[in-house]
C-alpha cells in the first residue's frame, strides 16, 4: 500500500501546472515517478514471491502488523472526530456548540 501511495504521489506530482512551466522540475519529478514505479513493481513481485513460498509478511513482522492495525483504527477515530468538527463548524456559533467544537 506504501509503494501504491507513493505511485500515486508521483503521478500527481506529474499533472501538476508547474511541470509545464519549470522543464528542470519536470525532469525531477519524472525521475522521482520512474523510481516510484520499479519500486512498486519490485515490492509487488516480493510479495508475490513470498506468498509463493507460504512466508507471511505478518508473521515475519509481527509488530509491523500490529502498527498496520493501530493506524487504521487511529485513521478510523479521526476521519469520525472530522466529521463531528465539520458538523459543528456548519452549525450556528452559539455558547454550547463552541464549546463542543472547542473540546
Amino acid at each position: 500500500a506504501m509503494s501504491k501511495s507513493a505511485v500515486k504521489i508521483s503521478s500527481d506530482l506529474l499533472s501538476n501546472p508547474l511541470c509545464e512551466q519549470e522543464p528542470a522540475f519536470l525532469e525531477m519529478v519524472t525521475a522521482f515517478d520512474t523510481a516510484m514505479k520499479r519500486m512498486d513493481s519490485f515490492n509487488q513481485e516480493k510479495v508475490r514471491r513470498r506468498g509463493d513460498q507460504g512466508v507471511l509478511f505478518s508473521s515475519v513482522f509481527p509488530s509491523l502488523n500490529m502498527a498496520v492495525k493501530r493506524r487504521e483504527q487511529t485513521l478510523q477515530d479521526y476521519k469520525r472526530l472530522q466529521s463531528k468538527v465539520e458538523k459543528y463548524e456548519e452549525k450556528e456559533r452559539t455558547g454550547p456548540v463552541l464549546a463542543k467544537l472547542h473540546q
